[in-house]
């Protein structure tokens, strides 16, 4: 069966895939429509397994909240490059990724995968193979967490996708939905974005976190001239003023609030309930910086230019 130009192009935009590869596919399936579109499918299986052992440490952190429903939604989803995360069918796919996982809760990635992908006959997994093939780079969907609406939940993206951030708060019911409680949300997930705690309270930190703390602390007096002729007791007490310091410093509740440092950001999010006539607490937060913990490929440009001038002369 022959086709036409016009085919080509109407396969392209049916699929997103380059004109020569959707030239490929309609030769090799004779003009048939259907058949085209299987054979990219297959070509984009070939493709994602090609490009998964590339380096995709850009991408975008995507935080959304239902609406209707008040699910909350953070998802990481990386890319090569800065360039094709801010490629609007690559957001248009990070976006259905935090739609399915609302819609779903699938217990993890691999399940995630297995999921139907919004608006097609085909899994996620196969959505994401066919934009490897559309994209031309390795994509991967790293991670996700998802708060159901147990929680008022507010979302935050930080410069247009590097970092996302999920707040759950529990409100009294009188503020569910108050709009000065929303704005705290916000002003807390700005928090969270900006001051990176690991923790949320100090009730939060694993015990042997705080014991290999303090025998650092301790360690640091005995190798200070200053401190290490100080009484065990004196250096006990010390240790203690400077843990209360870990605590302001990596856990939410109890950093100084950015936007008013005369409370901590739990005393300033009480402050606002009460003003409010009601109460809150904050429950829980994910914070999710795209490319985090991904060790990055090192270009070497110079070795690059010889690769391409040894291959300009051959």
């Amino acid at each position: 069966m022959a086709f036409t130009a016009a085919d080509v192009k109407t396969l392209r935009e049916q699929t997103g895939a380059g004109m020569m590869d959707c030239k490929k596919a309609l030769t090799a399936s004779d003009g048939d429509f259907e058949k085209a579109i299987e054979f990219l499918r297959e070509k984009g299986l070939a493709a994602a397994a090609k490009k998964a052992g590339r380096i995709a440490a850009e991408g975008v952190a995507y935080a959304m909240v239902c609406p209707k429903c008040g699910t909350g939604v953070v998802v990481e989803v990386n890319s090569e490059t800065d360039f094709v995360a801010k490629n609007d069918i690559f957001q248009g796919f990070v976006k259905d990724i935090a739609t399915v996982v609302m819609n779903e809760d699938p217990a993890d990635v691999e399940a995630l995968k297995a999921c139907t992908y919004p608006g097609m006959d085909i899994t996620v997994e196969k959505a994401l193979q066919e934009k490897v093939l559309t994209i031309g780079e390795n994509l991967q969907i790293r991670r996700f967490a998802r708060y159901d609406n147990s929680t008022m939940n507010v979302a935050y993206v930080h410069a247009g996708g590097k970092i996302g951030v999920l707040v759950g708060l529990e409100v009294s019911d009188n503020l569910r939905g108050n709009e000065a409680i929303v704005e705290l949300g916000k002003d807390i997930a700005m928090q969270i974005a900006a001051m990176r705690p690991a923790y949320l309270d100090r009730e939060s930190v694993p015990a042997d976190t705080m014991e290999k703390e303090k025998e650092i602390q301790l360690a640091m007096m005995d190798n200070d001239p200053k401190m290490a002729g100080k009484p065990q007791q004196v250096k006990e007490k010390i240790v203690i003023g400077r843990l209360s310091k870990f605590y302001e410093e990596n856990c939410l509740t109890e950093q100084a609030f950015v936007k008013d440092g005369e409370f901590s950001v739990q005393k300033y999010a009480e402050k606002i309930a009460k003003e409010q006539g009601g109460t809150v607490k904050i429950a829980k937060f994910v914070r999710f910086e795209k490319g985090e913990g991904i060790e990055k490929k090192q270009e070497n440009f110079a070795e690059e230019i010889a690769k391409m001038a040894g291959g300009a002369k051959a």
